[in-house]
């Protein structure tokens, strides 16, 4: 390292004590975000250090971070791209691809997933033609149960995704060997999850393919960014051609030659010989990332543990201290599994003698962030009316959802006194209407 770059680095890492320091809470005065980035010295300097090397688009950073973050979720493989959305488009997409021959889904085959969620889980399945399959969540843990799933194959399903529902694992091993019995691909959206396990076992290590988001909200961020994890290589090989424009080269930037016959192709109707570089055989995107944002992602990956243990000491604070609160449907985790937690999700009684709005306004006067179980029932939205779908059995307590649910926050960046605080307020507006 050269002496003006270690200057400029040590100077980063003054900056930061300097931003750092004299920010201490004031109830009712400082915003309590219901999720957020939790950045430190080693953050900022990796990313002013990558600025400094000119790393300016996808490369050894990249690289690097999908090959550690591939081994700390036990899969063989793992591609980065812009977003947790696009993750989710690229794992669908991949499923439709010509490579997988008798197993490709084609448009009108069915995929199942639930109704009450975020639109990104389901988007890429009406994207690509298909049809989804809605099926209700049990209120408390806000997953689909694997016999609402069964209920719901028919004689066109060809795949599963659904996601992990605020850090808190559907019954994911039981829904995979659903899969295995009726050859349905599984697609299980880790994006609020990370670090959650079911029987001892990491979510996203039980389907076909797995995704990831790093935007600021989530376990781990890279600013923005997602991931598409897969233990099959011939799904990976996929994934990454439709990522990278829909190429069938696997060259990195600035590589030629990698399989050594680059001249020696043939495909489809083209001339012998024809640069690989330049086949393409999907329809692809461009949805890389750049080694800035895995740069970031590379040291908030050495705080995953740390991350996740306080979410889960934050979720239990909240959870003790607003366990004897009347009108209340506190959350509660999947059995036989280990939620990291993304949110602390309350449901309002119907019968309280206040409203769901009642409260979250209480609590946003008192700059108590929440946030609604993301879309709710997403057959309500004027988005999807009039799209293709079908619905096994009620979404009742997906409209429960809609109208009585939100949550607040359990990420790392918040405090013992800010979770008390939060814990007070709820207490104080109950008590108050009681």
């Amino acid at each position: 390292m050269s002496d003006h770059k270690a200057l400029i680095l040590d100077e980063v890492r003054k900056y930061h004590l300097e931003r750092e320091d004299g920010h201490g809470f004031v109830p009712g005065v400082t915003e309590i975000w219901p999720s957020g980035a939790v950045l430190d010295e080693a953050d900022r300097v990796a990313l002013v250090e990558a600025a400094l090397d000119m790393r300016i688009a996808a490369g050894s950073s990249s690289r690097r971070f999908e090959s550690r973050f591939a081994r700390r979720m036990g899969r063989r493989k793992a591609h980065l791209t812009n977003s947790g959305s696009s993750a989710n488009l690229l794992a669908m997409t991949a499923l439709t691809s010509p490579q997988l021959e008798d197993r490709r889904l084609r448009p009108g085959d069915e995929v199942i997933t639930v109704a009450a969620g975020f639109p990104t889980t389901v988007n890429p399945i009406l994207q690509n033609g298909l049809i989804p399959v809605f099926v209700d969540v049990d209120l408390g843990t806000y997953n689909a149960t694997a016999d609402r799933v069964a209920a719901a194959i028919g004689p066109r399903t060809r795949a599963i995704m659904i996601a992990h529902a605020l850090g808190n694992p559907f019954e994911v091993a039981e829904i995979a060997q659903l899969a295995e019995d009726h050859d349905l691909f599984l697609i299980e959206d880790n994006c609020d999850a990370v670090g959650s396990t079911y029987d001892g076992r990491l979510t996203g290590t039980f389907g076909d393919l797995t995704t990831v988001s790093f935007y600021p909200a989530h376990h781990l961020t890279m600013g923005e960014g997602g991931c598409v994890l897969t233990a099959n290589l011939a799904l990976a090989r996929i994934v990454e051609s439709l990522r990278d424009w829909g190429r069938d080269c696997w060259c990195e930037p600035g590589e030629s030659n990698k399989c050594l016959k680059r001249f020696d192709y043939q495909m489809g109707t083209l001339p012998a010989g024809y640069d690989h570089k330049y086949i393409f055989s999907h329809v692809g995107y461009n949805l890389k990332t750049t080694d800035l944002q895995a740069a970031l992602g590379l040291t908030q990956l050495e705080k995953l543990d740390e991350f996740v243990e306080a979410r889960r000491r934050n979720w239990r604070r909240l959870s003790e201290g607003l366990a004897d609160v009347p009108w209340l449907l506190l959350p509660r985790a999947t059995p036989r599994s280990d939620p990291s937690w993304f949110g602390f999700v309350l449901t309002v009684d119907p019968q309280a003698p206040f409203s769901r709005a009642e409260l979250v306004a209480f609590l946003e006067d008192r700059r108590i962030g929440t946030r609604r179980l993301f879309a709710g029932n997403l057959t309500r939205h004027p988005a999807y009316i009039d799209q293709p779908h079908r619905v096994v059995g009620s979404l009742t307590n997906s409209d429960i959802v809609t109208e009585q649910t939100f949550w607040v926050g359990v990420y790392p960046g918040l405090t013992d006194e800010m979770l008390d605080y939060m814990i007070a307020s709820v207490r104080e507006f109950v008590e108050a209407r009681g």
